[in-house]
């Protein structure tokens, strides 16, 4: 069964919907193929530049910067829940088109998966930059990915092309935020969704295309 997942390496519900879905698939058994897309929540971030993620919350949804504090205090408890540990206080948000065209070349390489993980966890836990180019070389390298061959695709404007078409490609399924999952080329899910959901998607995904082929 393949499933397609759109997301942004710095979106926190990515990461808690990737543990879950995972989860989902653990409990099943399931022989999933995942194919990861590129998201950009914010693409006008100029690259190599960040800022605070707290005052990027408190402009997007007109809160005071001790309320951007709680509202990632409760998702670093949120993330807890589900086996994830999340340091947000002092994390910065910006571009994330390099890291995507990374993961774009870890597809290659078969490594995309491990290059995911590497970048939420140096992101979310470890507080490491996804916005300076030495940094994702250095996360791109310890996920497995050759050194060299991360900073030439850097360098360069390979897959810049890919990872706009990625985007295109969520907003024509109609796709206004991330996680976005579809499964199987049929089912949608928006969101991270608990793994019973998933797991009841999964499932259906499965009746479905075994009736294909009995049929």
């Amino acid at each position: 069964m393949r499933v397609d997942i759109w997301s942004d390496l710095v979106c926190p519900w990515c990461y808690l919907g990737k543990r879950r879905f995972e989860k989902a698939v653990a409990e099943l058994g399931a022989d999933v193929e995942v194919v990861h897309h590129s998201f950009q929540l914010d693409p006008s971030f100029p690259r190599g530049t960040s800022r605070p993620t707290r005052e990027v919350l408190s402009e997007k949804y007109g809160r005071t910067l001790e309320e951007a504090d709680e509202m990632e205090a409760q998702m670093e408890q949120r993330a807890a829940a589900d086996g994830l540990e999340y340091h947000l206080d002092g994390v910065h948000m910006g571009n994330t088109a390099d890291g995507h065209r990374l993961v774009h070349l870890a597809a290659e390489r078969g490594l995309a998966d491990a290059v995911v993980d590497r970048f939420y966890r140096a992101h979310f836990t470890e507080r490491r930059s996804l916005f300076d180019r030495d940094s994702l070389v250095a996360l791109a390298a310890e996920a497995g990915l050759d050194a060299a061959e991360a900073r030439a695709v850097l360098e360069s404007d390979a897959y810049e092309a890919e990872v706009a078409a990625d985007g295109e490609q969520a907003r024509a399924l109609g796709a206004t935020g991330v996680p976005f999952f579809v499964i199987d080329r049929r089912f949608g899910v928006a969101g991270a969704q608990s793994p019973e959901a998933f797991a009841q998607v999964l499932r259906r995904a499965a009746e479905v295309s075994d009736g294909a082929a009995a049929g």
